[in-house]
């Protein structure tokens, strides 16, 4: 049975399943210290990303939570741009995501392409399989954290039909949508 994420694509991107080999070149793309400026830290390098992309391809110890990642390739230029993950919770049937686009990228669109096409990916049942033996598979909420003052990911997450809520978590509103939202 296959628990690890399914690839997409959206009219621009293909989102591949992580693998520990994209390291090198998702050093590169996600090395500008302004991607931080809203969740904090720093940019790894590829030996960190290559260790944290071992872990994250390993999968969640809980089996009841689906760690899912993916690159985003812009397929005109053939190299990646960021990335986009969801953390699942099967039981639950929620899906927590965020997304990153590089520097270099942002400004064309990339972030709200590749949440849309997220989200639709997970509604419309992507992992289905996933659920085996827990009684579903199946996501039917998506809900994102961000940070007040972070218009873009506001903007992002509303493209992708997530609406804030009045919940916060550590500083961050809580963003979702439900499987019959549109």
């Amino acid at each position: 049975m296959n628990l690890g994420p399914e690839p997409f694509t959206t009219a621009r991107l293909d989102a591949l399943p992580l693998r520990v080999a994209y390291a090198d070149e998702m050093a590169a793309v996600l090395g500008d210290p302004a991607l931080h400026t809203y969740t904090g830290g720093a940019p790894e390098t590829a030996d960190g990303l290559r260790a944290r992309y071992g872990r994250q391809t390993a999968g969640s110890p809980d089996p009841g939570v689906r760690w899912w990642n993916w690159v985003l390739r812009v397929r005109d230029e053939g190299r990646l741009a960021g990335y986009v993950q969801a953390t699942v919770d099967v039981p639950g049937a929620a899906a927590e995501i965020a997304w990153v686009v590089g520097t270099r990228w942002q400004g064309r669109g990339y972030a709200k392409e590749a949440a849309q096409g997220l989200v639709a990916h997970l509604l419309a049942g992507a992992g289905a399989g996933a659920g085996a033996g827990t009684g579903t598979g199946v996501v039917r909420t998506v809900l994102a954290h961000i940070h007040p003052d972070h218009d873009a990911s506001a903007a992002v997450a509303g493209a992708a039909g997530l609406a804030p809520t009045e919940r916060w978590c550590e500083g961050e509103r809580r963003w979702e949508r439900g499987a019959g939202e549109d």
